[in-house]
């Protein structure tokens, strides 16, 4: 044995509508393997707890609210690739910034993941795209694969495609915080049902750590009060219709942990490890 578990973490496909209209979903998956999750630590930095106690007692979660961003991401044109490339680009920048600061205050290593565009289904290190996907994030060379489609330029909605990249920058940040590599060698040799059980837990936490983020640029995307409850009535019912095995949670779940981490702009609110099975159904 390498020391390596395999591990195939299914993310995000925030699905969100504008305050008017319903709008067609944007999807991801998250396939990884258990490597090392931070790179070397320097001088007065630590190494990312290890085992359970990554996912259930991160130090991210004393951390406090994360700070509030100016973005400035500018705007998405419905079938224009470069103003989406653009957007995503510099949302990633802002991203960047905020768990920069946000890793600081643990004394954990932060590393910026790579962002790759694709008008095709790629096969990465972590394994073939899958058809549905309009994004992904593989912890193997920390790299966060957009799609470029038509399918997903239809959505000019700016507040969609925030918690969708947010949520797979998420898996970047769970992996960093070493909860991958517990969640990778937690399911190596499960039943099938506590694989999905976990993978449920996995993807709840990274809407809530998207939602997190969002709050605290809200005012720069902008988003507006009516469209954020929009598009978490739209996740409620019908966030789950991507995901036939159950490995993302519920409509009904993913929408509570996206209201918890916009609630609370911290990864306080995000501990979906130590929550109650009906919680992360």
């Amino acid at each position: 044995m390498t020391g390596l578990s395999p591990v195939s973490a299914s993310a995000s496909r925030t699905v969100a509508p504008s305050a008017s209209q319903q709008v067609a979903p944007v999807t991801g998956t998250t396939p990884g393997t258990a490597t090392s999750p931070g790179s070397a630590a320097s001088a007065g930095e630590q190494a990312p707890p290890r085992g359970r106690a990554a996912a259930t007692a991160s130090p991210l979660y004393r951390t406090g609210t994360l700070p509030t961003m100016r973005c400035q991401a500018g705007q998405i044109r419905a079938g224009s690739a470069a103003s989406y490339r653009t957007f995503v680009t510099k949302l990633i920048r802002c991203l960047n910034l905020a768990w920069k600061t946000q890793f600081r205050k643990t004394n954990l290593p932060f590393s910026h993941p790579k962002l790759r565009f694709s008008t095709v289904k790629v096969t990465t290190p972590c394994g073939r795209w899958p058809t549905s996907a309009g994004g992904m994030y593989c912890s193997s060379n920390r790299t966060i694969y957009i799609g470029v489609t038509r399918e997903v330029l239809k959505n000019a909605f700016v507040a969609n495609h925030a918690q969708f990249i947010a949520h797979e920058y998420g898996h970047h940040v769970q992996h960093l915080a070493g909860i991958i590599a517990y969640y990778s060698n937690s399911i190596w040799r499960a039943s099938a049902s506590t694989k999905l059980a976990f993978s449920r837990r996995l993807e709840l936490q990274a809407d809530c750590l998207a939602s997190a983020f969002l709050r605290q640029a809200a005012d720069d995307l902008p988003l507006e009060e009516a469209q954020w409850e929009a598009m978490v009535s739209w996740v409620s019912v019908n966030g789950h219709k991507n995901w036939p095995k159950n490995d993302h949670g519920k409509g009904r779940s993913q929408a509570y942990w996206m209201e918890r981490g916009f609630n609370a702009g911290s990864p306080s609110g995000c501990n979906t490890w130590t929550a109650p099975t009906g919680r992360v159904a």
